[in-house]
């Protein structure tokens, strides 16, 4: 999925391929499309010989290798409401996991509680790729904020993605519509389309 800018063509000396640390929210073991997404990209990346490591919250601290790669999972609080999905909470942990993961790129699947790491990311000059999987104003909607102010808040949000990442790349032509709304230039369409056999 990495689409940003200033590719090098192999990250530090004595190290293969780029590291790509992806990080993620609202995963779970059984959660569905985004897993599956993650799951099919790591394994991708390790492929064609980067480093893939994903980070996302559970209910114990782990550190694992899997077939997509290694997994980074930190402590989050449950969400109520949300059928047992957590949220990397905890920004300083995160912010010192990627200080020692030294990442090459990083990639947020997260358009709301993770969207601080592009600004991470920028001081770190690491660049980095936002995927938007869904419209910040139906987050906030779902979180019971009324339609039109759910709108001006998205537009300021996609404002402030849109110069912290690299690259935000939009799953589809309704997620990408609110980003086009606010003139973002640094905008790409690219559908995850995931061949499960």
């Amino acid at each position: 999925m990495y689409t940003g800018t200033g590719a090098r063509t192999g990250g530090p000396a004595g190290r293969g391929g780029l590291r790509i640390v992806r990080l993620a929210n609202f995963v779970t073991p059984t959660s569905g499309g985004l897993r599956t997404a993650l799951d099919r990209l790591g394994r991708g990346y390790l492929a064609a010989g980067h480093e893939p490591v994903l980070v996302v919250p559970g209910a114990t601290a782990s550190d694992r290798r899997t077939e997509q790669g290694r997994v980074v999972t930190l402590p989050g609080p449950m969400l109520p409401g949300t059928g047992g999905y957590r949220v990397l909470a905890d920004r300083r942990r995160v912010a010192r996991l990627l200080d020692e993961l030294a990442p090459d790129r990083i990639e947020v699947s997260d358009r709301t509680t993770l969207r601080w790491t592009g600004e991470w990311a920028r001081r770190a000059r690491v660049p980095s790729v936002m995927v938007s999987h869904e419209t910040a104003d139906g987050v906030l909607r779902t979180w019971g904020m009324p339609p039109a102010l759910a709108a001006r808040a998205a537009d300021r949000l996609n404002r402030r993605t849109a110069w912290a990442f690299a690259r935000v790349v939009c799953t589809t032509e309704w997620a990408e519509r609110e980003f086009v709304r606010i003139g973002a230039r640094n905008v790409v369409r690219a559908p995850l389309g995931v061949d499960l056999d």
